[in-house]
């Protein structure tokens, strides 16, 4: 489903001295109007779906995701993992969390690093998780149907050779089984990486634009009883 994060409104931090970003020259937009824009810009300045360049070998590693999908830190290093790290420091993770969300602006700020900048960051890596998600799944749905002609194929013959065909049967049971377990572990600890990054932008905007959803538990197959 397509995250439509950009509809909502964001609240950006103010810049330092409390003034809040200016809108436009010649507009007067409310703040609710003037936070709108900024998620529209955010938006417009970043590809719906990312184009992975190389293959991943490993889809447990989120930076081999991030990098098939050519997501490179930026020249500062801020990215909004960076800023995750910062808010869960043992140095300030026991404060208030306006606290914590002040310490990092000002850390933000002595970089010379725009909070919209780690928040598109936030975002280009949230639209690599979800484009490689789906590529997972269709990987999933393509060996299970697959597997499923096939295994009606075998059940026909099994009335000739019912010996022989059922370890066959078997063996493409647990192969769909094996390949689902992987993808819902994957989605697990892709659920959890967003919750991270949602969590660190959350102390940022008023609504978040970065979309979490729940890992449905990986059915356990059952066995299939074979009549003799």
């Amino acid at each position: 489903m397509s995250k439509k994060w950009y509809n909502l409104f964001v609240s950006v931090e103010p810049q330092a001295g409390g003034a809040e970003a200016e809108a436009p020259a010649g507009a007067e937009a409310s703040p609710a109007a003037s936070a709108a824009q900024t998620v529209a810009d955010i938006a417009a300045s970043i590809a719906p779906e990312p184009r992975f360049q190389a293959p991943v070998s490993n889809p447990t590693s989120f930076e081999e995701i991030y990098r098939a999908a050519e997501i490179q830190p930026a020249a500062h290093g801020y990215t909004i993992l960076k800023v995750a790290e910062m808010l869960g420091s043992e140095h300030i993770r026991g404060l208030p969390a306006e606290v914590r969300r002040n310490a990092v602006l000002v850390a933000l700020e002595a970089a010379g690093v725009k909070i919209t900048q780690v928040i598109e960051d936030a975002v280009r890596r949230d639209r690599a998780l979800d484009t490689y998600e789906r590529v997972l799944q269709q990987s999933l749905e393509e060996l299970k149907a697959r597997k499923t002609e096939e295994n009606r194929q075998i059940q026909a013959e099994m009335d000739r050779v019912i010996g022989e065909y059922r370890a066959r049967i078997q063996a493409n049971t647990e192969e769909v089984a094996k390949k689902e377990e992987s993808f819902y572990g994957w989605r697990l600890g892709k659920q959890q990486e967003e919750k991270k990054i949602a969590d660190a932008v959350a102390y940022f905007v008023s609504e978040n634009p970065i979309t979490t959803s729940s890992a449905a538990a990986a059915p356990r197959p059952e066995a299939k009883s074979q009549a003799n």
